[in-house]
């Protein structure tokens, strides 16, 4: 029994274990965009926004369609309300006496006196019942009917919202995805120094070992070659940040592997430079603002109608039953009424309220109208400064990468001639450094590109 309770246990935590188990993720930069639009908790809720806006449209489609309830009440009353009336009983009777002449006991025609006074009766039963439907149906409303010609516009406009924050979640998850591609790259760069400096320690160990050079250059090549290998576990730490920001943005669990399978391609960068035509109805900001504007007539156009008057049907259907004691479900009288009328609701002064919200929704459009203008020469300036900083970028990639071959054949040069006894270990070093200095100015300058590249195809609106 003891070993069949542990296999049970070794396979309980074994489904633990598989519940826990990392996924591999291998993305290309299209595929973390991907499952960004997917997972990402920006784009969940304006996803979301579009779907509440449906909802919103149903809710005022609902103004426009019939509208019926039902009702039913039980009132007992303990003590049933006394109502006070003129005495209608005596003066009927002192009329009909005195038009027939009739005589009192002594003889004396009988006069109706001046005030017949009041009389205190109950009226009604202790208890009452009754149940019934409400109908009611808007035949004209002209904000109503406004409201349902922009239903299209208002979900168009969540849409648009929901495009604005997908392209700018794109941007993002490019520009860090492509700084972790360099990042691999600037890594395979120190992996190429740490190898160059480990063979130069391994040579200067054996010139040293044959009394042709000093301790002090053995350590100073072991000084650089710690260095490189602390600056490598720099770059790797950073690019291990790097990774988790990118998951956090993409909405991956922080447990699962990540892998990129995009590289870079220096001609890609420079394919379309020249290209910066671009139109205004490309870009998903411009697209907003349109149906933004689209809705602001709408509200102008509702507020003027509400000047109009409104019409409704109405009716409605009951039943009563009246009892001394409570046997309403015996037999017994239940009496019906129904009621059908039509409302006409005529606005004549409301202390110019209507007039404000008018003026107020002219100004609001006016204000959308100065946003799309000024959008319009953001947009014109967005595209020439990207413009510019990409090109300026691609050249410097271009002087970065020949600097950083000439500086890779100064130090190879500088070594063969150490290696052959031409040279000193400072001059390595001097060469190392100017090295490093080239790389480190290169990979800058490509990481700047492809950020000059996103934000010019975002301008443009290709993105």
């Amino acid at each position: 029994m003891t070993k069949k309770y542990a296999l049970l246990f070794l396979i309980f935590l074994s489904g633990i274990s598989a519940s826990y188990a990392q996924e591999l993720h291998q993305l290309s930069s299209k595929q973390a965009v991907d499952y960004a639009m997917t997972n990402s908790v920006a784009v969940k809720n304006a996803l979301l926004d579009v779907k509440i806006q449906k909802e919103t449209n149903r809710e005022f489609t609902a103004n426009a369609l019939p509208q019926i309830s039902g009702s039913a009440s039980l009132n007992y009353f303990p003590n049933i309300a006394v109502q006070s009336f003129p005495n209608f009983i005596a003066a009927s009777t002192y009329g009909v006496l005195v038009s027939e002449g009739v005589k009192d006991g002594n003889g004396n025609t009988i006069v109706a006196p001046s005030d017949f006074g009041v009389v205190q009766a109950q009226f009604g039963t202790k208890f009452t019942s009754n149940a019934g439907l409400d109908f009611s149906q808007l035949l004209f409303d002209g904000q109503v009917f406004v409201g349902l010609q922009a239903r299209s516009a208002a979900l168009d406009f969540a849409n648009k919202q929901k495009e604005v924050t997908a392209e700018q979640i794109k941007v993002n998850v490019l520009k860090i995805y492509y700084l972790l591609v360099v990042g691999h790259k600037q890594i395979g760069t120190i992996d190429a120094n740490i190898e160059r400096f480990d063979k130069l320690l391994t040579e200067t160990s054996e010139i040293y070992k044959n009394g042709f050079a000093e301790k002090l250059d053995v350590d100073k090549v072991s000084v650089q070659l710690n260095n490189l290998r602390t600056e490598k576990i720099k770059a790797e730490n950073q690019l291990k940040a790097g990774y988790a920001g990118l998951k956090f943005l993409i909405n991956m669990p922080q447990k699962d592997s990540l892998i990129l399978t995009d590289s870079l391609d220096e001609n890609q960068l420079k394919a379309d430079v020249l290209n910066k035509e671009t139109n205004y109805k490309d870009h998903k900001r411009y697209q907003l603002l349109e149906v933004g504007k689209q809705l602001s007539e709408y509200n102008v156009r509702r507020y003027k109608l509400s000047f109009l008057p409104s019409l409704a049907l109405y009716g409605n259907l009951y039943t009563t039953a009246q009892r001394s004691e409570f046997n309403f479900f015996n037999k017994g009288p239940w009496f019906v009424s129904s009621l059908v009328g039509v409302k006409l609701s005529v606005p004549i002064f409301d202390g110019f309220a209507k007039s404000a919200r008018v003026s107020r929704a002219k100004l609001e459009l006016q204000q959308t109208n100065n946003n799309l203008e000024q959008l319009k020469a953001s947009i014109d300036n967005d595209v020439e400064q990207a413009n510019l900083n990409l090109t300026s970028s691609l050249l410097t990639i271009d002087n970065q990468k020949k600097n950083m071959v000439l500086a890779e054949n100064v130090f190879n040069t500088t070594k063969l001639k150490y290696e052959q006894g031409l040279g000193s270990n400072q001059e390595i070093y001097n060469a190392q450094t100017e090295l490093k200095v080239a790389q480190t100015n290169y990979y800058s300058a490509l990481y700047d590109a492809i950020i000059a590249k996103i934000d010019f195809l975002q301008a443009t609106g290709k993105l």
